[in-house]
């Protein structure tokens, strides 16, 4: 039974839905997440330092508009909301460390281990990765009785096999090996999108495909569609970013591909070749929805936000 606040989020303006959103994610990590005060007292400090940084929850706003256009359980759409904000907030721990990106900010705080240190850090990746499919994996998310799965596994297996690819080394984790790989290389742009599908678009396509689970195959195959192009356009973004932006309006350290001599979208393309690259995928996202008009508002709009970040 879906519950008042979500059926009254379809009224609602983009400004008071994401409003409305960040706050039902909040309130799931801070209930999902152990308190500072149960033992390993440090560790669970570090994980909630980590989790609640100050990030857009992009890929959490993304299960939620998912979860309304497909029509999903609120607690699919809390489920997946949370779990992806969980692996993508470890990810950002372990980019961060010296053995990774080596970077001493994030989102303008001392990164994880700067502010507690790095066998700290390492342990709050691990375990908020092991929360992530704690929450999808738990026995009250059983709101499927009286469907009927045929030739297909229970939603519950498929969610977590989902964000398991999306996660490992034929996703995020292999991505960040290419990039690593990569520096000082010259790469063709197919072979930056192919690091940058497993790197940053695999979480978000998780983080769509998730809530859509029970949905039909048309809408399904649409909302993938959606989530690569929207996924690379993000990446793109965050390398104009990257050139254009200071260090403060980042949140992080500004130039630092190209002080680390990464391959980037700008630097294999240019500038202005870039940003037309961009648009081009959000155009190509935006297609991918057009034919469910208004039932694809919120999608619509969440990738409006994610190209007016910057230009």
């Amino acid at each position: 039974m879906h519950n008042m606040a979500v059926l009254n989020a379809k009224e609602l303006d983009f400004s008071a839905w994401t409003k409305t959103s960040l706050a039902r994610i909040e309130n799931m990590l801070d209930n999902t997440l152990p308190p500072e005060t149960l033992a390993p007292q440090r560790l669970h400090s570090a994980m909630r330092y980590s989790a609640f940084n100050g990030g857009k929850r992009i890929r959490a706003l993304l299960s939620y508009a998912t979860a309304e256009f497909c029509d999903a359980d609120p607690k699919i759409a809390d489920a997946a909301a949370c779990a992806v904000e969980l692996i993508h907030a470890y990810s950002l721990v372990h980019d961060d460390m010296p053995c990774m990106d080596d970077d001493d900010l994030r989102r303008g705080k001392p990164s994880c281990h700067k502010q507690y240190d790095d066998a700290t850090a390492l342990l709050v990746g691990d375990a908020l990765q092991s929360l992530a499919f704690d929450v999808l994996s738990a026995e009250n998310l059983t709101v499927f009785s009286g469907h009927i799965f045929a030739n297909r596994a229970h939603p519950q297996i498929q969610m977590l096999n989902l964000l398991a690819k999306a996660s490992g080394s034929i996703g995020m984790a292999g991505g960040q090996a290419i990039d690593l790989a990569s520096v000082g290389k010259s790469l063709t742009q197919a072979e930056l999108e192919n690091m940058h599908q497993l790197k940053t678009g695999a979480l978000i396509k998780a983080a769509v495909l998730m809530p859509s689970v029970t949905s039909t195959p048309e809408k399904i195959a649409a909302v993938s569609e959606f989530a690569s192009c929207i996924g690379l356009a993000f990446q793109v973004v965050d390398d104009i970013l990257d050139v254009e932006a200071d260090t403060a309006t980042l949140g992080k350290t500004a130039g630092k591909d190209a002080d680390a001599n990464k391959p980037t979208y700008v630097t294999i393309l240019g500038l202005s070749a870039a940003k037309q690259h961009a648009e081009a995928l959000h155009h190509k996202a935006l297609a991918a929805i057009q034919p469910y008009g208004n039932e694809a508002l919120r999608l619509r709009e969440l990738a409006s936000f994610i190209m007016q970040r910057s230009f």
